[in-house]
């Protein structure tokens, strides 16, 4: 187990307190709702789906899951990051399985 009192290794540059990462809220979200802009800053509303019983049924209800608001630069850094998360993703799906040999005895 790691040292939470150790000093953590640096990351191309950029320092994370180690007190805020345990701390942040993890957001899922199905879709983007609406994307705008106001006084320089971008505005994204990140949604879900919310599955509601009605009788023997199900109604979906679209629920707000977070606001995004950030400059400009911060907006093309998130961009990136998805973009070579997307491509990790694919690259990872486009491996071939092993297959798991069976076991002699």
């Amino acid at each position: 187990m790691a040292d939470p009192d150790a000093p953590a290794t640096n990351p191309g540059g950029v320092t994370i307190s180690t007190g805020s990462a345990e701390r942040a809220p993890f957001i899922y979200f199905d879709g983007v709702s609406c994307f705008g802009h106001h006084n320089g800053a971008i505005q994204i509303e990140l949604a879900a789906n919310l599955l509601m019983p009605v009788g023997p049924g199900v109604r979906v209800d679209v629920i707000q899951t977070g606001h995004i608001r950030c400059s400009p630069a911060a907006a093309i850094a998130l961009r990136e990051a998805l973009d070579k998360a997307l491509a990790m993703m694919q690259q990872g799906q486009q491996q071939p399985t092993e297959t798991i040999p069976a076991m002699k005895n």
